[in-house]
């Protein structure tokens, strides 16, 4: 008994150390951690903690460290509100509610193999939150899974809030090409170039890099797939509710000037006269003023014009796309009534309200309280949706597949029923229905398996298609065909195809007066 006991305390260090994955990247060694078969790294840093004289400014490069970096946990999330659960998304959908730091830019990666010689394909994900909130150590966002099915996977934090996006005329002067704002976008920038330089190192393949996101993180593969600044470094993409193709009330066209006008009123609010009173106050000061540009804009640098236009033009980083939208993707308060609804079509579309009642009906408060919430998904994302594949359609070489996720979350009470609500596909996608707490059912189960296979074989290969699944065919101007997730998994006629025909027609309508 003796002699087991010190042959197995002789091999435990031995076993502590093959548990270890100690990766050299161009900045210097980090050490990771092996969890089923996959070495996992968290909080690889990307850049520069941008704080101090670094704050508002696009991000530097980190520099290089001796030694080896333990990078085991989480880096912190990016500067926001206190997470708390609201409506549909629970804490699994939030950050951890600590470190929370301005110093947040960090990445995670997850891999089979770290061998360089594996080049494995590479999902970078992107996630949500309006672009105020939000951060890569959401529950939902674990890697592991896709990373079993060869995928290296990528997750990384950028900048979110007025911290990501002021604009001021005193910033634009100081910087290399005389525009500011947008440095949540650089940071998502610089983040794919360090994947480029480094994943290799950790098995990946910097030539089949796929950015994907949801909501904010869709709207920003959006901007990513625009930006001149973004080409090259991806070869893929994956829009999961959301995008910009079309101004809207939701997130209006705005240009330089204007953000830099909102910037000065944010300076004025904080009792600032210049950037540099700015950057005196505390992050506490800045998040407690609950004001400032929060999304992405034409600076003429980071985005040159609108995405509409550099689409129209054939200008765009012409990729492979996977995009759709959630069938109750509707963002909105306590719906009108029957009467109140009319009204307000009636002040909003004059002449066309007629066919917007056609399209959204109204005959009683039950039916307008579903038109208004189909209204509100097609109006935020699924004319988005719409506009994105039509204009990649005419102007690219490359394809798109369109999904309708249909499928009905589980729910353990009525008052955690919202169906197919937004963000609810995450964990389909990824295969994570293990990181949500809901009454899972085997047909829930068979749709993970299926649905992350559509995703890691477009990761691989440009096409989701592979053995025994359903077909998914590109989608068509003509057609308008897109694959359903629901229980059933089956390619038809796009169901709001006439909706959202009208509602492009309406929003171009309204760009060129």
């Amino acid at each position: 008994m003796r002699i087991l006991v010190r042959i197995s305390f002789f091999l435990l260090p031995l076993f502590s150390l093959a548990q270890q994955s100690i990766i050299n990247t161009a900045s210097g060694k980090v050490e990771g951690f092996l969890h089923d078969g996959i070495s996992v790294f968290k909080g690889i840093p990307f850049a520069e903690p941008p704080v101090g004289q670094l704050r508002w400014k696009a991000p530097v490069p980190v520099a290089a460290w001796s030694g080896i970096k333990k990078c085991t946990e989480y880096g912190a999330s990016p500067v926001q509100n206190d997470p708390v659960p609201f409506m549909c998304w629970s804490k699994e959908f939030l950050i951890p509610k600590e470190p929370i730091n301005e110093d947040c830019l960090y990445l995670n990666v997850w891999t089979k193999s770290t061998s360089t010689n594996s080049k494995k394909p590479v999902l970078v994900y992107i996630y949500g939150g309006g672009f105020r909130s939000g951060g890569s150590a959401c529950p939902i966002y674990d890697g592991e899974a896709i990373a079993k099915k060869d995928v290296v996977f990528v997750s990384f934090n950028y900048r979110v809030g007025v911290y990501g996006f002021l604009s001021h005329p005193e910033l634009s002067k100081e910087s290399s090409n005389n525009s500011s704002g947008n440095y949540a976008l650089l940071d998502m920038i610089a983040a794919l170039k360090w994947v480029q330089q480094n994943i290799a190192a950790f098995g990946g393949d910097p030539t089949r890099i796929t950015i994907a996101g949801q909501s904010a993180g869709a709207f920003a593969v959006n901007f990513l797939c625009a930006s001149p600044l973004a080409k090259g470094l991806f070869a893929r993409a994956i829009a999961q509710s959301g995008g910009s193709v079309l101004p809207s009330s939701i997130r209006p066209s705005i240009k330089l000037a204007e953000a830099e006008a909102m910037g000065i009123d944010f300076a004025k609010k904080l009792n600032c006269n210049s950037i540099a009173e700015l950057r005196l106050k505390s992050a506490a000061e800045i998040q407690a003023s609950n004001s400032g540009l929060s999304a992405p804009f034409e600076d003429g640098y980071v985005l040159p014009t609108s995405i509409y236009t550099i689409y129209k033009n054939g200008n765009q980083n012409d990729v492979d796309l996977i995009l759709g939208w959630n069938e109750d993707d509707k963002i909105m308060g306590k719906p009108l009534n029957t009467a109140d609804y009319k009204a307000q079509i009636n002040k909003r579309f004059g002449e066309k309200s007629n066919i917007v009642l056609t399209h959204y009906p109204a005959d009683n408060d039950e039916q307008a309280a579903k038109s208004q919430g189909d209204m509100s998904r097609d109006e935020t994302f699924g004319v988005q949706g719409y506009a994105w594949a039509n204009m990649q359609r005419s102007s690219g070489k490359h394809p798109v597949y369109v999904y309708n996720f249909n499928r009905k979350l589980p729910y353990y009470s009525p008052e955690t029923n919202f169906g197919a609500f937004h963000s609810g596909e995450i964990v389909y996608a990824f295969n994570n229905l293990h990181t949500l707490d809901r009454p899972w059912e085997q047909i829930d189960h068979q749709l993970a398996e299926t649905m992350s296979d559509y995703w890691v074989n477009f990761v691989k290969t440009g096409n989701p298609n592979g053995a025994s699944l359903v077909f998914w065919p590109k989608y068509d101007l003509n057609k308008g065909d897109v694959l359903i997730f629901d229980k059933k998994i089956e390619s038809k006629y796009m169901p709001t195809r006439n909706q959202l025909k009208f509602l492009e027609e309406y929003s171009l309508s309204n760009m060129k007066k």
